[in-house]
């Protein structure tokens, strides 16, 4: 009985160390575990028993005792111990993570989505310095929320780092996307944060800042017409994507890259007078009445002056802000340029909008006039809505309606996004924290600023003697750590 005994426990360790090993596999190569038909008789069980069966040839051992002479109630191989033992190791590794982290201070990432059964969950990553001096960022948890507004995810979050004995009083940094739960000034998830812990700054990916406030600018352009352009793009009679026609057709516009949106507009530009003679075609020879009638339809809006004037336009804003758009989808950027960027293109844009309506406005005209469009007397009576009396602004010129009424209300509306975000002390916290880095050497290392970034930023972390030693122990650092390999 004992050496039976004995016999069935070295099985079943095997049994489970199989188990284990084929789990740990398919988790770090980020495989599914199951199949459309893990039946018998079927040719594809999925990739975990699929694993089992390959490990089974290799090992003749395995292959008897797993899946030939294992009880079918001990064979540590259905759905619930799969999920048993990942469980299992996702808690080792938060235990570790947490290990890591000690007592130091550390920043949460937090995203929302949903799962294929459009279940709201939500992940949350930690960032922090570990105990030998290094920065770690470490996915932690996926939690599913009831619903998505700002005190359920805070409540959910503050579950989590609670049961592995995280204080909030140690969160120093929060990072979420740009929506109204998560970044509202008032009851949005980092507001809530920020009162249980006035040094948790909330930081916006800068990449999506500038999507977002692309995205408010463009809505204020909707004469585009975008919607027709598009229907001509699906219709395959004008031609999108790579390859050797790339020169020569059109660009579709990607839903998160914006520079695809301005590269899309120019070549919208250098093709305006091929497309003006693809809808004329279309015009006398289409198929039915209903694309005559809509290519009629078009080519009236298109062949506007307003058309004209708010695709250049479209042209100079995206155009302006596309430096910074490319400069942060790079990985190796560094704070300190970003917010430069950030700067100059707001700079550059408050000139455009001082000085350059003239030079805008004939670039405009010299367009019409290449294209065979109308150019009306700007300074004629601006005519609005149905032409009616009561309708219309006094002395108002088209002249002034362009410049006034689009050029200057679309660049101070993009001036307004990119102020709202971007704010001042969420970049001067960003640029503070340049003095900070190592590269090249320490180049941008600063005694003086970083004691500034502590009594501004972080006061409630020093107190005043620490303040005053902390300049004479960053005095000693700053020769001591050049010549620590």
């Amino acid at each position: 009985m004992q050496k039976q005994s004995s016999k069935e426990i070295e099985q079943n360790r095997l049994l489970l160390k199989v188990s284990i090993e084929s789990v740990k596999f398919l988790a770090m190569q980020g495989c599914a575990f199951r199949g459309h038909d893990e039946s018998v008789n079927s040719t594809n069980r999925g990739n975990y028993t699929e694993l089992i069966k390959l490990l089974g040839r290799l090992n003749p051992e395995i292959g008897e005792i797993v899946l030939e002479k294992a009880a079918r109630n001990a064979k540590y191989t259905s759905p619930l111990i799969q999920q048993e033992i990942l469980k299992i190791i996702a808690d080792t590794v938060r235990d570790k993570i947490r290990e890591e982290i000690g007592d130091a201070k550390f920043c949460i990432l937090v995203d929302e989505s949903v799962d294929g059964s459009n279940k709201e969950q939500m992940a949350i990553i930690l960032r922090y310095v570990d105990q030998n001096g290094f920065i770690r960022e470490r996915f932690f948890e996926v939690v599913n929320v009831e619903n998505t507004n700002a005190l359920t995810l805070k409540k959910e979050i503050c579950n989590v780092l609670n049961q592995y004995n995280l204080s909030v009083e140690n969160l120093r940094g929060q990072g979420y996307d740009g929506a109204s739960n998560m970044r509202g000034e008032w009851n949005g998830l980092q507001a809530l944060f920020l009162k249980d812990c006035l040094h948790a700054y909330y930081v916006h990916c800068f990449a999506h800042r500038l999507q977002l406030a692309l995205v408010a600018v463009s809505k204020e352009l909707k004469s585009i017409r975008e919607a027709e352009i598009n229907d001509l793009i699906t219709s395959g009679e004008v031609e999108t994507g790579t390859g050797a026609n790339q020169e020569c057709s059109l660009i579709r516009a990607g839903a998160t890259r914006w520079s695809s949106h301005y590269y899309s507009v120019r070549r919208l530009i250098d093709l305006f007078s091929s497309i003006c003679t693809l809808i004329q075609d279309l015009i006398d020879g289409g198929l039915n009445s209903n694309i005559r009638g809509e290519a009629r339809g078009l080519y009236l809006d298109i062949k506007s002056f307003e058309f004209a004037f708010i695709l250049l336009l479209m042209r100079e804003v995206l155009g302006v802000s596309d430096m910074l758009c490319q400069a942060l989808q790079k990985n190796n950027i560094d704070i300190l340029s970003a917010v430069n960027l950030v700067s100059t293109t707001k700079s550059v844009l408050q000139e455009m909008r001082d000085d350059r309506w003239e030079s805008f406005l004939w670039t405009v005209v010299n367009f019409c006039e290449s294209n065979n469009i109308d150019v009306p007397d700007l300074d004629d009576r601006y005519i609005q809505g149905t032409k009616r009396h009561y309708q219309q602004k006094n002395n108002i010129t088209i002249c002034d309606h362009y410049h006034f009424d689009i050029f200057n209300v679309v660049i101070d509306f993009q001036l307004m996004e990119l102020n709202d975000r971007f704010s001042e002390n969420a970049m001067e916290l960003l640029a503070l924290s340049d003095a900070l880095s190592p590269a090249d050497e320490f180049k941008s290392f600063s005694p003086q600023i970083i004691c500034y970034l502590a009594d501004k930023f972080y006061f409630q972390d020093f107190t005043g003697e620490e303040r005053e030693d902390l300049k004479r122990q960053l005095d000693h650092y700053k020769f001591d750590v050049l010549h620590d390999t």
